[in-house]
């Protein structure tokens, strides 16, 4: 490998030997990548995953107490959480959920300012009071929890980390044979490398989101819940995000307006002659 000086004595590599570098970091990310392949048995789909199932759920489980404490610890409404717990189960019960190896637990958090939910690797679901009170309807809680249900099925965290190792490394791999100590123009080369690993990312997550909400569609009506009530989840988050303050809940999931059509698209995919009447709304 050839090196250049830089004018103090010390040896730096050169632009060959930075490009060098490069290629052996930006191979071995994809090599690592395309190395984490497993299938999922929920869905059937061949996935790029980081983790097994059991780590997974042991993610989870520890993970759950540091994020309920984020938010306020359980909350010490009763009824709220037992009608967490009976909806979520409602749903496990009539959907490939319930064939697999995740111990799903649903939580009620005492947070009554956020507006969230989300669910951790391995089956953990968590809802915040400040949403779970904006919730009109049964099925509206559904659509939530069923969304949630569906990264887990998914297995989304498991991938969303597999996929943050290769942009890790494609980055660090373009950052290497762009950037130049002594020229400053190659910093802003630099800077955009890392920006387009975060569009990446963005990306993913967007599709994710997506997936998230088939599932939702197709768990809330499976469970006897009118999937419309997704619809009504999404016009509640709506009216709060015009407050000074948008719902945390933009932060990963993708903005309502959006959502909105796109729910409707995969309700009439999903019942093309129509949803059945006597659905719980």
């Amino acid at each position: 490998m050839s090196y250049a000086s830089d004018g103090y004595g010390r040896r730096r590599p050169s632009i060959s030997g930075r490009l060098v570098i490069a290629a052996i970091i930006a191979l071995i990310s994809v090599v690592s990548y395309l190395g984490t392949c497993s299938r999922n048995e929920l869905t059937d789909e061949v996935q790029h995953v980081a983790m097994s199932v059991d780590q997974e759920i042991g993610m989870g489980l520890q993970a759950a107490p540091e994020m309920e404490q984020q938010y306020g610890g359980l909350s010490d409404n009763r009824e709220g959480q037992a009608l967490v717990e009976k909806v979520g189960e409602r749903l496990l019960e009539h959907s490939v959920a319930s064939h697999g190896k995740y111990p799903f637990a649903f939580h009620l958090l005492a947070d009554e300012k956020t507006i969230n939910a989300f669910a951790l690797p391995g089956g953990q679901v968590f809802i915040t009071a400040g949403l779970f009170d904006k919730l009109e309807t049964e099925g509206q809680l559904a659509g939530v929890l069923g969304h949630e249900i569906g990264h887990v099925i998914e297995r989304h965290g498991a991938q969303q980390l597999a996929k943050t190792h290769l942009t890790q490394g494609l980055t660090g791999a373009a950052v290497i044979a762009t950037y130049d100590p002594n020229d400053p123009r190659s910093r802003r080369t630099a800077a955009v490398a890392a920006a387009v690993g975060e569009l990446v990312n963005m990306r993913f997550g967007r599709k994710d989101e997506l997936q998230a909400d088939q599932w939702g569609v197709k768990l809330t009506g499976g469970a006897g819940y009118d999937p419309r009530a997704m619809i009504g989840v999404m016009k509640i988050l709506e009216t709060a995000s015009q407050g000074r303050e948008p719902p945390e809940f933009f932060s990963t999931h993708p903005n309502p307006e959006h959502r909105i059509s796109r729910i409707e698209a995969v309700i009439e995919h999903a019942y093309p002659d129509g949803v059945p009447e006597g659905l719980k709304p």
